[in-house]
This record gives C-alpha cells, sequence and structure tokens, in this order.
C-alpha cells in the first residue's frame, strides 16, 4: 500500500498536466479571439470612413438600371410637358427640360417639376414616409436614409456623387450629406434657370412637403460640384437664386450681345 499511493499520485499527477496545458491552450485561443474581434472592429470603423469619405474619384458609368431610370424619368418630364425631344438620351432629356421652363413662369416651372418627382413614387409611399420615418430621433433617421438611396439612385442624372458628414442645427454631424463632384445635369444644361426651377427649389419642396425631410442643395456654379444636405431647411435670403448666367449659356451670350460683352446679369429664369 505504501508503494502504490506514490505510484498513484504520480499516475494522477501524469493525466492533470494535459489538462493544464489545454486551459493554457484555450487561455490563448481566448486571447487571439478577443485581438481578432479588435481587428474586425476597427476594420468595420475603417470600411465605415472609407464609404462616407471616399479616396478616390472616379467618372461615373452608367449602368443597366440607369438607363432605366433615366427613360422612366423622361417619360414623366414627357407627360407634363406633353412634347419630346428627337435626341436620344441625355441629350434629348435636357431639351424636354428646356421645354418645361419655356412659356412657363418660375413657379410654374417649379411646381411642375414638384408634380413630376412624386409620380416618381407610389403615392402610399411617400406618406407612409412622412408619418413612420420622418419623425423618428428628431428626422434623424430619415435624412440618414435619403441621402444613402439619393446618392446610389441618382448618379445616372448627376454623376459620381458620395454620402459624406454634415453639421445639422443642433450642433451633431451626421452622415446626411451627398456631395456631387461634378453635376451633368448643370453642365449639359448649361442654364442657372434651369437648375433652380426644375431641380434646386422643386427637389428641395418635394423633401419638406413630401417625404418630411428639411433639404438644402447648394450648387457651385463655378466648378458644376453640389452639396445636398439632408436635415438642413434653405435659408430665407437664399444667395444662389442671386447668381449671374453661365459663362457658357447660350441664351445669356445673346443677351450679352445684344446689351454689352461686359454686362454681368442675373439669370433672369433663377
Amino acid at each position: 500500500m505504501a508503494t502504490l499511493l506514490p505510484v498513484h499520485l504520480y499516475s494522477l499527477a501524469q493525466t492533470q498536466k494535459p489538462q493544464l496545458q489545454t486551459i493554457n491552450n484555450h487561455h490563448r485561443h481566448f486571447r487571439l479571439s478577443a485581438q481578432s474581434r479588435e481587428t474586425v472592429y476597427c476594420s468595420l470603423q475603417q470600411i465605415q470612413k472609407t464609404t462616407i469619405h471616399p479616396i478616390s474619384s472616379t467618372e461615373y458609368k452608367p449602368g443597366v438600371f440607369d438607363h432605366v431610370f433615366l427613360n422612366l424619368f423622361r417619360n414623366k418630364m414627357v407627360q407634363e410637358v406633353g412634347w419630346d425631344s428627337e435626341k436620344p438620351g441625355y441629350d434629348g432629356l435636357i431639351d424636354v427640360a428646356n421645354r418645361l421652363m419655356v412659356a412657363r413662369t418660375n413657379s410654374e416651372t417649379k411646381e411642375a417639376a414638384v408634380r413630376i418627382l412624386k409620380s416618381l413614387f407610389p403615392p402610399l409611399l411617400l406618406e407612409l414616409y412622412k408619418i413612420l420615418i420622418a419623425p423618428v430621433a428628431q428626422g434623424k433617421l430619415a435624412a440618414v436614409m435619403v441621402a444613402r438611396v439619393t446618392a446610389i439612385s441618382c448618379q445616372w442624372l448627376m454623376g459620381t456623387c458620395t454620402v459624406n458628414s454634415i453639421d445639422l442645427p443642433d450642433g451633431s454631424s451626421l452622415p446626411t450629406g451627398v456631395f456631387v463632384e461634378r453635376c451633368k445635369y448643370l453642365e449639359e444644361s448649361k442654364c442657372v434657370g434651369i437648375c433652380m426651377n426644375t431641380c434646386k427649389l422643386p427637389t428641395q419642396e418635394f423633401f419638406m412637403d413630401h417625404m418630411g425631410v428639411p433639404l438644402l442643395m447648394e450648387p457651385n456654379f463655378n466648378d458644376y460640384s453640389c452639396q445636398f444636405k439632408f436635415g438642413v431647411s434653405p435659408p430665407e435670403d437664399d444667395s444662389t437664386l442671386k447668381e449671374p448666367c453661365l459663362e457658357v449659356c447660350p441664351n445669356a451670350t445673346r443677351r450679352r450681345t445684344a446689351a454689352t460683352d461686359t454686362l454681368k446679369m442675373n439669370c433672369p429664369k433663377a
């Protein structure tokens, strides 16, 4: 018996040794898992930053769905105007936008553009969004959502655009902005009045009145960029409404020729 006990204890120690090694292995695995989780978390943070603030800017190339959106939007404009251009694609769309503004006052053009935007959505969808989504979190959730949808679905019309963070009236900063690098609609129309009355003003009114989301659009007529600010209301005195005609605007060129080459007049349709 005296000799069996040490042997038994020795055997027991030998059998417990792998268990301690297993525990140590589990401990090392736990530490590795914690490090892995930290790595994944940092990667997600980096992806989010990259998504909101992309590093590179490339020219947008329309896809199959973009052509569908263009044709749908153009058909809605044609129904409102009662006329269609013989030109295909985007050039024809710009012709129809020009015709939309001809023989109409600024307010009439804006009202027509709002009707076109409304016709692109099922009526109940707009009402439900305004009632159910717009009030959540003081409107911040709705602003974030429409910013992302705008950036994804409207590049066929405006060109490359990305979601960015903006300062809201309450002092917070959220990714509720959309930055258009070079607006194709403005560049092709070459007209401040078309930008104001068929895009900026009706779009701001549409989102506020029919989706419950304030919007301020800040077009830059020097480089054709545009900053959308969802969650921000337009100021009462909007300086963009006093912009002079673009140098490349054909109507402005004719007016300057009739008066003086140095005349810098405000766009009469803005």
